[in-house]
């Protein structure tokens, strides 16, 4: 007769705390997961019905997408998205086998490599596109992307303007050398996105990194924004890939440090979207490793800084300001054409008084995050990696010239920051545990 599973389980000896294996410590009482319990506690959660379910959540979304919203990009993505969605959660569904990697597949193809292609094909973006294209233009020709204060003066128009920073324009000199599908800017974000991730993901021992981060993308929370514009994608993905290698830095490896540094600056040289993780980061090296970190991380920022946009920003530093700082900020005569139901854009809209309050009200949500970090530091980069999080979403709701598309930023960290806190998870939730793994041995019970 076959032996109860609790009493061959106890007679093996009980098994190492959860998280730190074969330290000796002793189970927790009556409950405990055998090796790799975190991901069988995960997939005794997550179902295939989940996955359908998300995908039928995301379908529903696209619809309504394409049905009411005023930005014909975003029409086209969704006309494509919510068939694709459809599918992928019938496919997810009725498949058993393997059929949550058909589903992403399938999503893929539908909801950003068709519509993409179409819209690169046509011609069809949204404004961030064309500004870049013709930035990179300028900055081939000319040897800086910006135009003079004297010339934003005598025009009336924001599509004058490039808030962007050098390093994110370099993704429309294709498009400047050459034609084709191949040299539209959002083919180069999404590969960046995918490659910065996917790193990101391996460095945290993700199983499977490549899979997740294709699950990711497939995702409204990137395929939209990356079919339609796609700017900020590299910016996440290198903020991602930030943390990434500052959760390493946090043992005392020193080109962990840098590495971080390089990642991040990278990113800040591309949007000031990035700027409040080069500040998080560095508090926490300041805390965790001293200001010996903070030097290297800091070096390694301005140094990738540097090489990206310091001769352009040397050379015009008037232009730069005017483009990058003042414009954004809503203090030049044309402003920017970003607009949503966010309290910050509303209370600018109200006239001056309003504009003003809303950067008060930023700069003390600001304010207010960096004073939690310094009373209650992060212990490692999964907490900086949320205050981050909370940072950004305070901001985006409070700026004045604010769009719902920048939620890409706290969305896709989060994601990241899930997806790293239990690496274990298989590459497939289709596929159920081994039996023994979903056991939970509840002592005293036969």
């Amino acid at each position: 007769m076959t032996p109860p599973t609790t009493r061959v389980l106890e007679r093996t000896g009980a098994p190492p705390f959860v998280g730190e294996p074969g330290n000796g410590r002793p189970a927790a009482p009556g409950l405990w997961f055998p090796r790799e319990g975190r991901a069988s506690a995960a997939i005794a959660v997550i179902r295939r019905e989940w996955v359908a379910g998300a995908f039928g959540i995301s379908a529903v979304f696209a619809l309504i997408t394409a049905l009411t919203s005023f930005n014909a990009p975003e029409r086209v993505w969704g006309t494509f998205a919510a068939v694709s969605y459809a599918a992928s959660a019938i496919t997810a569904a009725v498949v058993r086998r393997r059929g949550v990697s058909l589903a992403i597949l399938i999503s893929l193809a539908g909801s950003l490599a068709a519509p993409l292609a179409w819209m690169a094909h046509t011609g069809m973006a949204q404004p961030e596109v064309a500004v870049i294209i013709r930035s990179a233009a300028m900055y081939v020709h000319h040897g800086t992307p910006y135009a003079s204060p004297a010339a934003l003066a005598v025009t009336h128009s924001w599509r004058a303007y490039d808030p962007y920073l050098p390093a994110l324009i370099l993704f429309g000199v294709p498009r400047v050398l050459a034609r084709g599908l191949l040299t539209d800017p959002r083919i180069w974000f999404g590969i960046a996105f995918v490659a910065t991730f996917g790193a990101a993901a391996r460095i945290a021992g993700v199983r499977r990194p490549v899979w997740w981060t294709l699950l990711i993308t497939a995702s409204p929370v990137v395929a939209l924004p990356l079919a339609v514009g796609g700017d900020d994608l590299p910016v996440l993905g290198l903020m991602c890939l930030g943390l990434a290698l500052a959760s390493r830095a946090a043992r005392g490896q020193w080109p962990w440090v840098a590495g971080a540094g390089l990642a991040i600056g990278l990113a800040a040289a591309m949007k000031a979207t990035a700027w409040p993780a080069v500040a998080v980061l560095a508090v926490l090296f300041a805390a965790r490793l001293g200001w010996r970190a903070v030097a290297w991380f800091g070096a390694a920022v301005a140094g990738a800084g540097l090489v990206t946009d310091g001769i352009t920003v040397a050379v015009h530093p008037a232009a730069a300001v005017v483009n990058t700082v003042l414009y954004p900020l809503g203090l030049t005569k044309a402003a920017s054409p970003a607009a949503s139901m966010l309290p910050g854009h509303m209370l600018a809209s109200a006239g001056t008084w309003g504009h003003w309050t809303a950067l008060a009200l930023m700069a003390l949500a600001g304010a207010g995050v960096a004073v939690s970090l310094i009373i209650r530091t992060p212990r490692d980069a999964h907490g900086a990696g949320w205050r981050l999080v909370l940072g950004l979403a305070l901001l985006f709701v409070l700026a004045p010239a604010s769009r719902v598309g920048y939620f890409v930023y706290p969305l896709g960290l989060a994601a990241w920051l899930l997806l790293s806190r239990w690496p274990e998870l298989p590459g497939d939730l289709s596929v159920d545990p081994e039996p023994q793994h979903r056991v939970l041995a509840i002592h005293g019970h036969d």
